[in-house]
């Protein structure tokens, strides 16, 4: 079935716009947000303003797959993780083949906090989290932030785990994560990057 296109304000000029549509015409920013690089460079009042539009986009068509991805970047962006989590989660439902709303979704589980500090049942569902999109996507990132899981919880708690997080960080670095990927990986976790990550 494909996706409804609705009518909705640009959140960056207020012209009429709709979900159909990648880019305004008449401000030339982004109508919906796909990914977080598309809010990634974006200042946190214009990301803050897009939230608020979606939001009200959301109340008049609370089932629109691309407005609740949309809100869920920005609530990320804002870390906003108690906001982010279930637009993520509702993102996965709608639409459970992309990878990278089980990634994000994952990332809002920790909260801003390092690992060390997250309860096992968080840590269980981010695993499980990263699990579902490696099956998806495998992707240099995602065995990078498992690397980082394994690490800062179970390695740091003496914990068993297989795999352990030296053969993710290799994985990782197999795949070819990139400099920017690790660097915008913890400025999202909100964490200090460890030594030797």
């Amino acid at each position: 079935m494909a996706q409804q296109i609705i009518e909705l304000t640009c959140p960056g000029c207020g012209a009429r716009v709709s979900t159909g549509m990648a880019t305004c015409e008449w401000c030339h920013k982004p109508v919906v947000i796909t990914t977080f690089n598309s809010v990634v460079d974006m200042p946190l009042p214009e990301v803050n303003k897009y939230a608020n539009s979606y939001k009200k986009d959301l109340m008049e068509n609370p089932e629109d797959k691309t407005l609740n991805t949309s809100i869920a970047m920005c609530y990320l962006k804002l870390k906003l993780y108690d906001k982010a989590l279930p637009a993520f989660e509702k993102a996965i439902e709608d639409n459970f083949d992309n990878s990278e709303s089980y990634f994000y979704a994952a990332v809002c589980l920790l909260r801003g906090k390092k690992a060390f500090l997250a309860q096992r049942a968080d840590i269980d569902k981010i695993e499980e989290f990263i699990n579902a999109a490696n099956m998806i996507e495998p992707r240099g990132i995602y065995h990078y932030f498992w690397a980082y899981i394994k690490q800062d919880y179970f390695e740091r708690k003496y914990l068993n785990t297989s795999p352990s997080y030296q053969e993710c960080l290799a994985n990782a670095e197999q795949m070819g994560t990139s400099e920017y990927d690790k660097k915008m990986l913890f400025d999202l976790l909100g964490v200090a990057r460890p030594a030797g990550f």
